[in-house]
């Protein structure tokens, strides 16, 4: 049914003759004589696309149009006659007519409008399977977690949604979640917009910490052709596209000034102006920010912008760490046990009693995603059913902590001050930036001291230092 295109016309000659041509190009045409058969046959067969006059004997092509639009607001219908005035086509376009075509109709025009219109159709129906299928797994059903931090912070959002639900103006506040890396601070953001009013609409997401800032306001505010030199073509912003939706933007603490200020404007006027462009765009999409920094303490030294952190915090949802989380570690683990089994088909595998032990002695640094990634492993390592101590090796691994030595014993102070690189680059997850500011020190100085220790820079290329990974 993919090409199916019905024919509403009373001249026999005009709709046998179009019909053919049609057929010709490889659709699949019907043809009715009058409106009333035309929405008889719509009922037990949906096309594509509907080609309908407007002087039609009964019912006329407008009021057809009209009822084919209320029985489906996604019915593609183009509007044919032979009185191409003005006000006739506005009739049509106000009543929801896809397009208008005056006759005699010049066949190679109603090919292309037919081309377009079933493409566009496709990508719409692309969009809300892409849509629907991120929904899926984004409510707050999803957060898995039955400890007491984990029920406060799901009762916080279940409010936040209820009492959005009831909003006069139809525009919720700005949250601003709040955690540590890898406690799932996006699966939150998600369950604020998929369990809220905007959830049939985009959901777009900006890493603000993997972009330099240039590329963040090109991103986010959208640019006109020759804005800058690579700008060949106009390019809406995330902003634009998430009309009527949300926009995620995670690790808002790594924005320089010039952004926050930008962004500061856009809150507060609802209005974007691209990047090269002289006018501002009224803009609808909800802001969701997202960051693992004390963004406090970044006002109070003057590298986050006050006035920007009480408007992006006028809701605060706070991700409690993993090691807080007591009993939800275990059923975290089963969970990801049971996805990670399905999905490398080891069905019945579970954990001995050594392994649970030392899952919930664990310091868990990385929290849930590290968490993950070790059930992971165990699962790919696991030769029986019963994954034991020996299978999470990244577990038991020995955790430092990273104000003191491992040994005691050993003072060594090149030893020592490797030692703690190595274990804020773990805790950070390979994050450079992160690292040194939670050593302490500059970034520049971590570089020179891990090309002085000899270890090694994300691939391999020597462009940003890292002990083992990515910065990111």
């Amino acid at each position: 049914m993919g090409r199916a295109i019905l024919i509403i016309e009373d001249e026999a000659t005009l709709a046998r003759n179009l019909a053919t041509y049609l057929e010709r190009l490889g659709y699949e045409p019907r043809v009715a004589g009058s409106a009333e058969e035309g929405l008889g046959m719509i009922a037990q067969w949906r096309p594509e696309v509907v080609l309908c006059d407007h002087n039609l004997p009964g019912l006329s092509g407008l009021d057809a149009l009209r009822r084919m639009r209320a029985a489906d607001p996604d019915a593609r219908v183009v509007m044919m006659t032979g009185y191409g005035s003005t006000e006739l086509a506005v009739d049509a376009m106000r009543a929801g007519a896809a397009d208008f075509l005056t006759k005699p109709l010049v066949l190679s025009e109603v090919k292309l409008l037919l081309e377009r219109l079933i493409s566009q159709g496709r990508l719409e129906s692309a969009v809300d399977y892409y849509t629907s299928r991120a929904a899926q797994g984004s409510g707050l059903d999803e957060i898995v977690g039955d400890s007491a931090p984990m029920l406060a912070l799901k009762q916080s959002i279940a409010a936040l949604l209820q009492s959005e639900a009831h909003l006069a103006d139809g525009e919720p506040p700005a949250v601003l979640v709040v955690g540590e890396t890898g406690t799932g601070k996006e699966l939150v953001a998600r369950a604020v917009h998929f369990g809220g009013t905007r959830r049939a609409k985009p959901f777009v997401e900006l890493n603000c910490g993997a972009l330099p800032a240039a590329l963040v306001e090109a991103e986010l505010f959208g640019y006109e052709r020759g804005a800058f030199t690579d700008a060949r073509q106009r390019k809406a912003g995330l902003m634009e596209t998430a009309e009527g939706g949300s926009v995620f933007l995670d690790e808002i603490g790594e924005t320089e000034l010039s952004t926050q200020v930008k962004l500061l404007k856009l809150l507060e006027e609802k209005r974007v102006r691209r990047l090269g462009g002289l006018h501002a765009t009224p803009v609808n999409a909800r802001v969701i920010s997202a960051t693992n920094r004390p963004l406090e303490q970044m006002v109070r030294e003057g590298s986050f912008r006050a006035d920007l952190f009480y408007r992006l915090r006028i809701v605060e949802l706070r991700v409690p760490p993993l090691r807080a989380r007591g009993s939800d570690i275990l059923l975290l683990a089963r969970h990801f046990l049971a996805l990670h089994s399905a999905r490398y088909r080891k069905p019945g595998l579970s954990f001995s009693a050594d392994a649970e032990r030392l899952l919930c002695t664990h310091a868990w640094p990385g929290n849930v995603r590290e968490l993950r990634n070790a059930i992971e492993q165990a699962v790919l390592l696991a030769a029986g059913r019963t994954i034991g101590a020996a299978e999470l090796r990244f577990v038991a691994s020995p955790v430092l902590d990273a104000a003191t030595p491992a040994d005691d014993n050993d003072l060594n102070l090149e030893r020592t001050e490797r030692r703690l690189i190595q274990r804020a680059l773990e805790r950070t997850e390979q994050n450079v930036s992160a690292a040194a500011r939670l050593l302490g020190i500059s970034r520049d100085t971590l570089r020179y001291r891990l090309e002085r220790m000899g270890l090694r820079e994300p691939g391999g290329d020597g462009s940003e230092p890292s002990a083992t990974g990515r910065d990111h």
